[in-house]
């Protein structure tokens, strides 16, 4: 009797482990538009109990932006349901430059900005999990699914920083086939091109690979996640894992739908784009950062807050945590009254506060008042000063250098306006604003009782040309 009853509680926990972890993610991911393409069906049954799935990142920069944010909100999706999730930070792939999305060979970086550019990215990205996850456990879609476990945040420069020129041919490109690698969507695009492709930018797919082996090995890692851009580096990987581990798994040109034989999976997620096809990054020309000393909290918050009908939906699904079903009763009210953009704020508060925690959506909001609304006198300023943190329309200064000067020569000074007699004539149209008030009187000065909680004074040349005045404390 007893032995049933413990039988019949083993298999209970495992059903109710299985459905935890399963819930499916595979098919939720699905459902919000996060999956491209998939290396194997079987991944997911294999994703019903805990993997350990990885996603990289190389410091071409010293921040992510919004086109990295949506594969590590795919990373957040799975630390969410209970699997390992590990963050690589590629001190080593980054010396050397994926070739993936470019016509052009990268500028290779100096030893001290890739130094720079790992250690903000490894910080931002331990901010994101913090955030994240808080932001996530607020979600009651999430209420009943596994602990999390913490995220591993690595840098491949640990493995591959020591590896001689020798050892790599002899243990990496042993295994790997020239005749496959000319097949790689980015080697043969540069090779049809008048600008071609370095040996150091051939290789990188071999790097690549070598770190998916690497953390399978160690980490038993069997899900690598990327943009769609990486599926052939994903490919490159898996292929590495079967041949350095022999005959252990079958080889074969295609990969088995089998995941009980399926060492390795890899998951490719769309890269963000607009409805026009218009993507975002560097390469692009129009990243937004996620480091708010490059792109203000305040500009991230506008950026969701201006999306496009269009686009607001998909980047719901994409970039937050909110239920399918819930977004679609918001879009379903959103089409009956789109002048309220209330898609637009949802989307805006939530992805800020997935970056920025709930301390950087009131930051924002505050700021956003204080500028559009007609009557700011409730903002707080300090919230608006972070908010703008290394902003160049605020300036900080003392309360002597402002108070009871003409606005027309604080417009000037500052540079919002070419000239004071410019300033004049934008007034005299009825173009300069002080706090969202039209100025009627070319004589008048900044006074304290003009000031937003005793500090603070907004300038408004025209439509948007803002200046934020913020005496200092």
């Amino acid at each position: 009797m007893l032995l049933r009853y413990c039988g019949r509680q083993l298999a209970r926990s495992k059903s109710h482990a299985s459905r935890l972890y399963s819930t499916c993610i595979v098919e939720e991911l699905n459902s919000r538009g996060f999956i491209a393409q998939l290396t194997s069906q079987g991944l997911s049954n294999a994703a019903k109990m805990p993997l350990t799935v990885y996603l990289g990142a190389d410091p071409s920069a010293r921040s992510l932006h919004v086109g990295n944010l949506l594969a590590l909100v795919g990373l957040l999706h799975f630390q969410m349901r209970g699997h390992q999730v590990i963050s690589l930070v590629g001190g080593a792939t980054g010396a050397v430059g994926d070739p993936g999305g470019r016509t052009t060979e990268r500028k290779l970086l100096t030893q001290e900005e890739l130094t720079e550019n790992t250690a903000s990215i490894t910080r931002q990205v331990h901010a994101i999990f913090e955030h994240g996850e808080r932001y996530a456990r607020k979600r009651q879609s999430l209420s009943d699914f596994p602990a999390t476990r913490p995220p591993k945040v690595l840098n491949n420069l640990e493995w591959l920083g020591g590896m001689g020129f020798l050892e790599f041919l002899r243990t990496v490109g042993k295994h790997a086939k020239v005749n496959v690698m000319l097949t790689r969507d980015s080697v043969k695009s540069r090779l049809a091109s008048d600008q071609g492709i370095s040996f150091t930018e051939f290789s990188y797919q071999l790097l690549q690979a070598h770190d998916f082996y690497t953390l399978h090995h160690k980490y038993g890692c069997r899900l690598q996640i990327g943009g769609s851009d990486q599926w052939g580096n994903i490919v490159a990987g898996i292929d590495m894992i079967k041949r350095r581990k022999g005959d252990e798994y079958p080889s074969t040109p295609t990969l088995p739908l089998d995941e009980d034989t399926e060492p390795a999976f890899g998951l490719t997620i769309p890269l963000l784009t607009t409805a026009s096809g218009e993507k975002f990054g560097k390469s692009a020309g129009n990243a937004v950062w996620l480091d708010s000393s490059l792109t203000s909290v305040f500009d991230f918050y506008q950026f969701f807050l201006r999306v496009a009908d269009a686009d607001v939906s998909k980047y719901l699904k994409l970039l937050t945590f909110r239920s399918v079903d819930e977004i679609d009763t918001l879009m379903a009210e959103h089409e009956r009254h789109p002048e309220r953009r209330a898609a637009q704020r949802m989307l805006a508060s939530e992805v800020t506060e997935l970056v920025h925690g709930e301390e950087g959506v009131k930051q924002a909001e505050a700021t956003t008042r204080a500028l559009f609304d007609t009557d700011p006198s409730n903002v707080r300023a300090s919230d608006v000063i972070k908010a703008l943190q290394n902003d160049p329309r605020l300036v900080l200064v003392p309360a002597a250098e402002v108070l009871d000067e003409p606005l027309t020569k604080l417009s000037s000074n500052f540079k919002q306006t070419r000239s004071r007699s410019e300033a004049r004539k934008l007034l005299l149209a009825g173009g300069l604003y002080l706090n969202n008030s039209r100025i009627q009187d070319v004589n008048k000065v900044l006074q304290q009782s003009d000031l937003i909680d005793g500090r603070l004074a907004i300038l408004r040349a025209g439509k948007d040309n803002h200046l934020i005045i913020a005496l200092e404390q």
